[in-house]
């Protein structure tokens, strides 16, 4: 996949997904905006696993879905 998505369609072809954008495109709050998708799958630790692998110069991790409430995010 080497198709540059906005956010939307990141967010709606991929849907409850981990996802690895390559080259994010951000506005001035460092908000993901759009990229290249590099890879996508339900399990977290599997999208980790490939950004290893593949060693993107620029990319951020992002869940599509919503996290449930009560839940931490160390960042």
């Amino acid at each position: 996949m080497n198709e540059l998505l906005s956010i939307e369609q990141i967010q709606l072809r991929f849907q409850a997904e981990w996802v690895l954008v390559e080259s994010p495109q951000t506005n001035e709050s460092l908000e993901v905006q759009g990229g290249i998708v590099r890879y996508h799958s339900k399990d977290r630790d599997e999208v980790y696993r490939k950004a290893v692998e593949l060693k993107p110069e620029r990319f951020a991790m992002l869940f599509t879905g919503k996290i449930p409430e009560g839940t931490a995010i160390v960042l």
